[in-house]
């Protein structure tokens, strides 16, 4: 594809979340200062919140990498599970043998003993879910009865949620208000600024290899910016279209007509809308007409 053609070792805006690309920025340090403080505390039920695209499987992903080593992680991607499902799913994370063999009462049991081993052991347990907005209702009513296994002095488990604002959506009706007290920690994930899509943008290329000068200019930027809404899944989307469109046509430097191209092929990308020249021109010509309209009637009532 683009790599020889810019000179880079590797693709720069793959939609993988890969931890070797994370930037550091504000938003994403945050919810992972959040994270390990909630985490270090012994807190049962931690909420990261954030739109699709925001980061929420990069930082999961970094979170995974950087937990303190006395922590056991029991790790679930995809948590369309019934309870069932759900509960052999945490014990064979938790290495409980012959999980998917046993009733659920003796699979429960097996699941408290294994947590008291490891809490004996001086560990901690974190249950952690992404796309936990997919969990179905028995589900979610099963994660906070997991929560109830506890010392006097220390919850045997812990459970971070990633997910997407349709989690709290759910959370706010009524049968669920025993769980959603539970959560005493909770970060929101924002979508980065004009300035951090810049510095996001120059970071991935650098990390990919290219040592040129910059393709993406501040400018371009910055509409890439606008575009994506600051959403770091629509900024790879847009840029890797601008880098195949320009590799496609021969070209060295970026474009924004090569932009408003990956716009328009990208549904949730926004608009740029008119630029500026043309709404300067559109008020030139508005105030000509204006002009030549006062004209013709000031001269109607002129007698000939």
């Amino acid at each position: 594809m683009y790599l020889y053609h810019f000179g880079l070792t590797e693709l720069p805006f793959t939609l993988t979340p890969n931890t070797s690309f994370y930037l550091g920025l504000e938003p994403h340090v945050e919810a992972l200062e959040v994270l390990l403080t909630a985490l270090k505390t012994g807190e049962g039920f931690i909420k990261v919140i954030g739109e699709v695209g925001t980061g929420k499987t990069l930082i999961c992903r970094k979170l995974l990498n950087e937990i303190p080593d006395h922590f056991i992680t029991a790790y679930i991607p995809n948590p369309y599970l019934n309870p069932d499902e759900l509960r052999r799913a945490v014990a064979s994370e938790l290495g409980v043998k012959q999980a998917l063999r046993m009733n659920a009462q003796l699979l429960t049991q097996r699941i408290q003993e294994r947590l008291l081993a490891l809490h004996q052991q001086g560990h901690s347990v974190v249950l952690i879910l992404d796309e936990a907005q997919a969990l179905p209702e028995e589900s979610l009513e099963a994660l906070r009865l997991f929560t109830n296994l506890e010392t006097e002095s220390r919850k045997l488990l812990q459970v971070v949620l990633f997910a997407q604002p349709e989690l709290d959506q759910r959370l706010s009706e009524a049968h669920f208000r025993q769980l959603r007290q539970r959560i005493t920690f909770a970060y929101q994930l924002r979508p980065m600024t004009n300035i951090e899509v810049g510095c996001y943008i120059n970071h991935r290329m650098c990390v990919a290899g290219y040592k040129g000068a910059a393709l993406f200019s501040a400018e371009l930027a910055k509409k890439i910016a606008i575009a994506s809404k600051g959403i770091p899944r629509l900024v790879n989307v847009l840029c890797h279209k601008m880098l195949m469109l320009a590799y496609g046509q021969g070209q060295y430097q970026l474009t924004l007509k090569q932009l408003n191209a990956a716009i328009k092929d990208t549904e949730d990308a926004k608009s740029l809308g008119v630029t500026l020249p043309i709404l300067i021109a559109a008020g030139v010509v508005t105030l000509s007409l204006s002009a030549y309209f006062i004209f013709v009637v000031l001269n109607m009532g002129t007698p000939s």
